[in-house]
């Protein structure tokens, strides 16, 4: 079946302190979202590509990106939420096919997740990957608090990815403010969301400090990889 990704990267970063997007911050010598197109090159040659970036920062994209790669990418404007700019991109699937919605700033997601994610959603329809926490977690509502199993306590990711005959039609509703991620909005629409497990260096570019451990991340797995394979 086709595979068309549709890489998130409409909002502008307030929290990096940047006049600059974090997805065009760089890492090991290159934007985040190089690191981003890449990996999605690299899991499936034959993919589609769409970017959502921020309305003022089209142009300064979509230089960078036929600077870096000849592989065409189509690019949209973003919206005024997540849900509208993963609306924008998904106007671009015009075909069956399975559908990736990604941060662009999770520039460290592997080939193999992709792949992984790709082969769960033809089986049932989604896949999710997802990490439960390492840390203790506190529910707190109306000045109370209690301990929760953190077992239980499960942390999303992207890619999200879904057959374009779920995931087309769930868009087609007006805002909630309950959609915090692409599940939320499949999930509404009737859908059961299977969840996969992701990958602790999956990190999302949010703080200046994700810039500093996304580059040993990266510094690692290439340090794994040259490594020679044992006898």
């Amino acid at each position: 079946m086709r595979k068309h990704a549709v890489i998130v990267a409409g909002g502008t970063g307030v929290r990096m302190g940047t006049s600059q997007p974090k997805q065009f911050l760089e890492i090991a010598g290159e934007p985040v979202i190089v690191h981003t197109l890449r990996a999605f090159m690299l899991a499936f040659p034959d993919i589609q590509l769409t970017v959502v970036l921020p309305q003022n920062f089209i142009e300064e994209g979509a230089n960078l990106i036929t600077s870096k790669f000849n592989y065409p990418v189509e690019i949209v404007g973003g919206g005024e939420t997540r849900f509208h700019s993963v609306q924008n991109g998904l106007a671009t699937v015009k075909e069956e096919a399975v559908v990736f919605v990604h941060d662009a700033v999770r520039c460290l997601v592997s080939a193999a997740l992709i792949r992984s994610c790709y082969e769960e959603a033809l089986i049932t329809g989604s896949a999710v990957p997802v990490l439960t926490s390492r840390d203790s977690i506190r529910f707190m509502e109306q000045g109370e608090h209690r301990v929760l199993n953190r077992e239980q306590v499960l942390l999303v990711q992207t890619p999200q990815v879904f057959l374009s005959s779920c995931i087309l039609p769930a868009f087609q509703v007006p805002y909630d403010s309950s959609f915090t991620d692409e599940a939320t909005v499949v999930e509404k629409a009737g859908y059961t969301i299977k969840l996969v497990q992701g990958e602790e260096s999956n990190i999302k570019i949010t703080r200046p400090v994700d810039l500093l451990i996304a580059a040993e991340w990266m510094q690692e797995k290439n340090r794994i990889k040259d490594e020679p394979a044992a006898d």
